[in-house]
């Protein structure tokens, strides 16, 4: 865009395509950047419509780090290391920043516990089996291997 202030204040006939071809830019830019020149008089980016983001980059990058390397860590935690930084917010604020980073809180599925019977019906096998060798333990397929 220097090469363009030179074109601003100058009234010249030269057509848009004209400054586009000399500068190597396309037409649509060139006409965008001039409109914007008369109209504000500047070619600075312009403040934006909406609401700024309440955690700057600095902090939504802790709050990742911090989730990523204690994955039991608390939103109540979390707080505390924004405050720390100098950012008061709700612990939903921080929920949605790490559901935008791909992080979701889940519950792990409870593992059902082992009755009596099932203790018994294990130490019976074991105990039937303890004469077995090695090498009719290898013949065994187990259920959990993919391998065959």
């Amino acid at each position: 865009m220097g090469q363009l202030d030179s074109f601003y204040h100058i009234p010249s006939a030269l057509s848009y395509t004209k400054i586009s071809q000399d500068l190597n830019i396309s037409r649509s830019t060139v006409q965008s950047i001039i409109r914007k020149w008369k109209e504000y008089s500047t070619t600075a980016n312009l403040p934006r419509h909406g609401r700024p983001p309440k955690l700057t980059e600095r902090t939504r990058k802790a709050l990742v780090r911090n989730a990523t390397k204690c994955p039991k860590i608390t939103l109540e935690e979390l707080r505390r290391t924004a405050a720390e930084l100098g950012e008061s917010v709700h612990g939903t604020t921080i929920s949605r920043t790490l559901h935008k980073s791909g992080l979701h809180g889940r519950v792990a599925r409870r593992k059902p516990l082992l009755k009596g019977g099932h203790k018994k019906s294990c130490l019976k096998f074991a105990r039937s089996h303890m004469e077995d060798t090695a090498t009719m333990w290898k013949k065994v397929l187990w259920s959990n291997e993919t391998k065959m």
